[in-house]
């Protein structure tokens, strides 16, 4: 049987004449850049998120960059990041010619650990760019005590959690000062190639990221400011206006999946509490957890991403690979330990939750449209290895 770890074709073949039709609209019009499309998708994340103000753009790393760039990051300034995320995270804050400041992440969520934060910032610190990993909300009540006693801004990276509900209800990237979501197609909400979205609730400020936007011209050829081209095109567009709508049902799957994956694990007698950074039991796996599952809100993990921990990481891959099970390791190398980070002055070992995390993590497929029967030979064949050991 083949597992792949994505498989995208089935949401298009469910969304297809929608799909097909929206795009040919735009090439009827011939309006590709800016435009109506976007302006529809931009009001409806103010309605589905509840904010005031949504600037689409050409991609969550994008997004990210223009919102440093928005609240003034540069030269000699600090922004604190986890050293465990995607690599735009911390990327986009060298760009601006700033310093990443990194922290380990929490053994439970793989999110930044808010204990380990305030030691970390200084004079120079201006910024906390939280990321909402895997689709799991950080613990944004701590976070932002700290960054506002602080009088920091917060930026929440929430590539991997767009429609995700914090505790309180409150959609992720509506919390902090200014949230950024990527639409690249492994995402939970996917356009047809790159695109992202940055939202906030200050509407002086979001009108400034649509004129930074659009290398910061307002009215056209007038510059006040120097911004990009980050533009989200029209094509991409219309494709998450069709998909929107069935955002909260596909991630309601989602979830629906990790708790079969869960019982299944249960009840082959391979799992083991989560939130350690070592194994107790060498025949168990550590198994994603839910922290927010009983406080009340729907979407409280859209599992972007079904994450766990095991011994023999590259071997069990290696094993699943041979089975014809997709899967993948998000991420093997933190930020502290990357290449182009060494000037930074970090080492093996400074970071231990991170480092644990990226040699024992391993991602299985999640998406919707997974049948009971593959996830069933996914936990089969870990078995298998688990017993070979």
């Amino acid at each position: 049987m083949k597992v792949p770890l994505l498989d995208l074709k089935p949401q298009y073949q469910s969304l297809k004449k929608e799909l097909d039709d929206a795009i040919l609209k735009v090439a009827e019009s011939q309006y590709f850049i800016l435009g109506p499309e976007v302006e529809k998708m931009e009001k409806a994340f103010c309605i589905y998120l509840n904010c005031r103000k949504a600037v689409g753009v050409s991609s969550g790393t994008d997004a990210l960059l223009l919102a440093l760039m928005g609240i003034g990051i540069g030269p000699g300034d600090e922004v604190i990041v986890p050293t465990y995320s995607f690599f735009a995270t911390a990327g986009v804050v060298s760009r601006l010619n700033a310093t990443p400041v990194f922290v380990d992440c929490d053994p439970v969520t793989f999110n930044i650990d808010p204990a380990k934060i305030e030691e970390k910032i200084t004079k120079k610190t201006k910024a906390i760019i939280p990321v909402h990993l895997y689709g799991q909300s950080c613990e944004m009540d701590k976070i932002m005590r700290i960054a506002r006693a602080h009088d920091l801004k917060v930026i929440e990276d929430a590539a991997q959690a767009i429609g995700v509900q914090y505790k309180d209800g409150k959609y992720v990237g509506t919390i902090g000062d200014v949230g950024c979501y990527s639409f690249f197609p492994s995402k939970n909400l996917g356009c047809f190639g790159d695109g992202g979205l940055v939202v906030t609730n200050d509407v002086k400020f979001g009108e400034h990221l649509h004129i930074l936007r659009v290398h910061g011209a307002y009215p056209k050829y007038y510059h006040k400011y120097i911004g990009g081209n980050f533009r989200i095109d029209a094509i991409q567009s219309a494709v998450i206006n069709v998909k929107l709508p069935h955002l909260d049902r596909w991630s309601e799957q989602r979830r629906k999946n990790a708790e079969i994956y869960n019982k299944l694990f249960i009840e082959a007698d391979l799992a083991e509490e989560s939130g350690r950074t070592n194994f107790d039991d060498k025949n168990k796996v550590l198994l994603p957890k839910a922290v927010y599952k009983n406080s009340g809100v729907k979407n409280y993990h859209i599992f972007n991403q079904y994450i766990i921990r095991v011994q023999q990481r590259d071997r069990l891959r290696k094993h699943l690979s041979e089975n014809e099970i997709g899967n993948e390791v998000y991420y093997p190398v933190p930020f502290h330990l990357q290449e182009c980070f060494a000037d930074l002055g970090y080492k093996k070992g400074d970071f231990p939750v991170s480092e644990f995390a990226a040699n024992s993590s391993i991602a299985l497929p999640i998406y919707p449209e997974l049948s009971e029967e593959q996830i069933v030979y996914v936990v089969k064949k870990i078995k298998e290895f688990i017993l070979k050991k």
